[in-house]
């Protein structure tokens, strides 16, 4: 049972069966790929070679150079593929499933404060295309609290600017709507307006698009966040999620209840949600402080 011709049944599967996305088939594909070479420097050549021991070794290997978090999300990889393989019965027994990946430590979300976070919208100056992009693209992922992922897949016939909305298709391919504030509308309008002077010869559907007139891609977004975190003198490590993260914290600073964001965010599970509530806990107290009876 050779891994390669497994693999690419099990990928198969993610794309037609489950309907993966493509960023989300090739983490998958990138992971197998990791378990494979591990496999050859053990000269393990079939599939019915794998137990668990094997796979405990793997982990091991990995709590060495990788995180606790990519650790676990690896292992989750080989059990979701050894689990594809005894569904379809190709192969008894799952190594993988007594297997535990190390602890995982509870990561902060890093997020920007309000302040920050509106010097950052201020940030693109002028009315030149780009500029405008630039704008909109900051905007539209504060207001939206958008995957960066799902900014960039959004075409222009996703966008509802008289109700302030976008449509999204987020992990598992999982349409979903998003709300647009008035800045976030206004910024996308004045965008939208000069966005034919991107256009080269082919027509592009794409909702935003590169100074070549091709979709943009999430590398871009990144330098972009990047680029206007440096002017606005952001040193800390910014990204186009750091603006996610800061859209779900200032909505449950602000009172939202977690349910609403869960929704808006596009959560499969409340409790990926609730990492979110630790950092709003002051705003708690103080409500908390003034309704308790005793004191």
């Amino acid at each position: 049972m050779d891994l390669s011709n497994f693999t690419e049944r099990f990928i198969h599967h993610l794309e037609i069966e489950r309907n993966y996305s493509l960023h989300t088939i090739r983490a998958y594909l990138s992971d197998l790929q990791g378990f494979k070479k591990f496999l050859k420097k053990r000269n393990i050549r079939s599939l019915k070679e794998v137990s668990s021991e094997v796979i405990r070794d793997y982990v091991v290997s990995l709590m060495q150079s990788q995180t606790p978090r990519t650790a676990n999300r690896k292992l989750s990889t080989i059990r979701s593929f050894f689990r594809f393989l005894n569904k379809k019965g190709y192969l008894q027994g799952h190594p993988a499933l007594a297997i535990f990946g190390p602890k995982q430590g509870y990561v902060i979300p890093h997020f920007l404060t309000i302040n920050e976070a509106f010097q950052l919208m201020d940030a693109p100056s002028g009315e030149d295309v780009l500029m405008l992009r630039d704008r909109a693209i900051l905007e539209v992922l504060y207001a939206a609290g958008l995957r960066v992922s799902e900014l960039v897949g959004s075409n222009l016939k996703d966008v509802d600017l008289g109700q302030g909305i976008i449509f999204v298709y987020g992990k598992g391919r999982k349409e979903r709507i998003a709300l647009l504030g008035n800045r976030a509308k206004e910024a996308l309008s004045a965008y939208l307006e000069k966005r034919g002077k991107l256009l080269k010869r082919d027509k592009q559907n794409a909702l935003f698009l590169n100074c070549r007139g091709r979709r943009l891609s999430t590398r871009s977004v990144a330098r972009i966040i990047k680029k206007y975190g440096l002017k606005c003198g952001l040193m800390e490590r910014i990204s186009p999620h750091t603006l996610r993260h800061t859209f779900a914290t200032h909505l449950l600073g602000q009172g939202a209840d977690l349910r609403t964001v869960q929704e808006l965010l596009g959560h499969a599970s409340l409790a990926t949600t609730q990492r979110y509530t630790h950092l709003t806990l002051k705003g708690l107290k103080e409500v908390y402080d003034k309704a308790h009876p005793r004191k």
